[in-house]
């Protein structure tokens, strides 16, 4: 148990802005507490963004713009924006249309290309796209909002599970050694938990299915143009789910099928 409280202070630390200044332990067991304790990180970040998105639009003076605004604007504060850094670092390697080797050398170079710009511009217009276009459909659409990042955040953990490094240096390479064989069991208990609450919510078997499919696509991408996994494929994954997952509620809002 004291694993498990040491890693719900190392994801604090690691993946979000909360102020904690601690030094933790960072053992195997700590490690896999991490990749344990994964999904329950977004179904807390996603009842942070659920909860505001409903307050904005219930409790609030602001605009459908304003609201949108700030919805958009809560997943940057809360991470730092963490992840955005290896979404643009994954389109430069990846549009480079390189090797391997060259491939993740670009994703160690600090310097950003003209793709990386292109991919960070495009990647926070389309979900402030989704954002306000949910928003303007009304709040029925907050419990679809809890689900994005919990499914973001155990395809996270999958990944780490399953895709081997691409390197033995950095973050996702330290966070791979806490792979276990109970995980698939643990996030089997998370998603039938899920299912408990949303079994009659059809954009639940929607996104289910989505993520299933981005989980099989992504992880055989990164093992043909990168070799493994790295941390900057970690966050752009992660970033591409995420938005996977809104356009869904977006096609949903526009369709009328919510």
């Amino acid at each position: 148990m004291k694993s498990y409280l040491y890693a719900a202070g190392i994801i604090l630390q690691f993946f979000t802005t909360v102020p904690l200044h601690r030094t933790l332990p960072m053992e195997r067991a700590e490690r896999k507490a991490v990749l344990h304790l994964l999904p329950l990180l977004g179904i807390a970040k996603g009842c942070i963004y659920a909860g505001t998105f409903w307050v904005l639009l219930e409790w609030s003076p602001f605009s459908a713009l304003s609201a949108a605004f700030l919805v958009w604007l809560l997943p940057i504060a809360l991470t730092g924006g963490l992840h955005l850094d290896g979404w643009m670092d994954w389109a430069d390697a990846h549009f480079s249309f390189r090797d391997k080797e060259k491939r993740l050398a670009i994703l160690k170079d600090p310097h950003m290309g003209a793709f990386g710009v292109l991919a960070l511009v495009l990647l926070l217009a389309a979900k402030f796209l989704f954002i306000y276009e949910t928003v303007r459909a009304g709040s029925g659409y907050t419990y679809s909002i809890v689900l994005i990042p919990f499914f973001a955040q155990a395809l996270t953990g999958l990944l780490l599970q399953y895709v081997p490094p691409a390197k033995e240096e950095g973050l996702a390479a330290f966070f791979q050694q806490g792979h276990s064989a109970s995980l698939p069991f643990i996030y089997g208990c998370f998603f039938l938990a899920a299912v408990l609450v949303y079994a009659f919510h059809p954009m639940f078997w929607v996104m289910a299915g989505a993520s299933w499919i981005y989980f099989i696509w992504i992880k055989g991408a990164m093992k043909k143009e990168f070799g493994g996994m790295t941390g900057d494929l970690l966050g752009a994954s992660q970033e591409g789910a995420e938005l996977l997952l809104w356009m869904i509620v977006w096609l949903s809002v526009s369709f009328g099928t919510g």
